[in-house]
């Protein structure tokens, strides 16, 4: 079993071609034809090229991208609900794809949940009956399963529920239910394929905040897709921008917004409130020391957002950054206008200048 931060999944050099000669058409993909080209030329479509991911223990891996960019292709390799072309997927060092049927029942029973878009959930059982049907379907007592339903309904706030049906409850709540079904699987690996994708903004952003809140104390692996960059931006630990079935960037999700290394992400991130998603530790100066002209003190993972309207907008300023108690950094308001300039407009005064 893998520690917090070791790799838990691991993604190696991942194919997927749909057409009925897929592994014939790997040496044309492996020869540089692009997708466009094997559609026209051989109605083969090219899904995955080349996915390489380390997807570490206790955190939230989000895969995004538009519609058609291959991640809700990707997630389904986790756990082969689809079989790749060619490649790898390792699960604490084991291959996937190497399972036999007993054992990839296992691994879908015991070590990797699902959240779908559509809630999936099962309208003529009790949200009771749903919330414990993974535990059911491992063939545990009824009593096990009920037991662990209970809990989880209890921490997604649907105390009092557990005799209502599916249809009785909003979409909110019905995804709060496909939740509580997951965690009460108590496997190490959650997939959430577009879990908010479907709900009204306010409960999605509710949504997002119990999941934020639930992780803090579970440390779960999640491997989460969605389409929208400010959600992707607000959960993830890593961040994977897929476009037509490529990476064009992953990494940490600052370091994304601050160095995009291709002109797609650029645009991606072009419309973005960065003082909304910019934390403090991205911009400050690394440091123990004092500083001169300190205004107080802001915790590193504040948003750039709270800093401002806390300076009232003097650039002249500076703050001690500060993580559990002790100094680590020094921020100074200068450095944080710079960082709020998109990298387009930051490389238009370079050339002027």
């Amino acid at each position: 079993m893998s520690g917090e931060g070791d790799v838990k999944v691991a993604i190696r050099r991942l194919y997927k071609i749909f057409g009925p000669n897929p592994k014939t058409m790997m040496r044309h993909v492996e020869g540089g034809m692009c997708k466009t080209d094997l559609l026209e030329q051989y109605n083969h479509v090219l899904g995955l090229q080349d996915i390489n991911v380390d997807i570490r223990a206790g955190e939230i891996t989000v895969i995004m991208g538009l519609s058609g960019s291959g991640k809700s292709t990707l997630i389904r390799h986790l756990n082969r609900l689809i079989d790749p072309t060619a490649g790898e997927v390792l699960v604490d060092g084991e291959n996937v794809l190497d399972y036999g049927d007993a054992r990839l029942a296992k691994l879908r029973q015991n070590t990797m949940s699902m959240v779908f878009q559509k809630f999936a959930l099962f309208p003529h059982q009790t949200v009771l009956a749903n919330a414990g049907m993974s535990r059911r379907v491992r063939g545990e007592r009824a009593e096990i399963a009920d037991t662990e339903g209970r809990r989880w309904l209890s921490r997604v706030g649907l105390d009092g529920y557990e005799d209502h049906y599916p249809g009785q409850l909003s979409g909110g709540m019905q995804q709060r239910v496909g939740i509580a079904r997951a965690l009460s699987s108590d496997s190490e690996i959650m997939l959430m394929d577009e879990a908010f994708s479907a709900l009204d903004p306010l409960i999605r952003t509710d949504m997002q905040d119990l999941l934020l809140e639930l992780q803090r104390e579970l440390h779960k692996t999640i491997v989460f897709i969605t389409h929208d960059l400010d959600e992707a931006l607000k959960i993830a630990d890593h961040l994977v921008i897929l476009k037509d079935g490529t990476i064009v960037q992953q990494g940490e999700p600052q370091e994304i917004l601050l160095q995009p290394n291709d002109p797609y992400i650029v645009d991606f991130i072009s419309d973005i409130n960065r003082a909304r998603v910019l934390r403090v530790r991205s911009v400050m100066e690394v440091t123990d020391r004092a500083g001169e002209g300190v205004a107080g003190e802001v915790e590193a993972d504040t948003n750039l957002e709270r800093v401002i309207a806390l300076s009232g907008g003097d650039t002249n300023l500076n703050y001690r950054v500060m993580e559990d108690g002790r100094q680590v950094g020094l921020l100074h308001m200068r450095d944080l206008v710079r960082a709020l300039v998109p990298v387009e407009a930051a490389s238009e005064d370079r050339r002027v200048a």
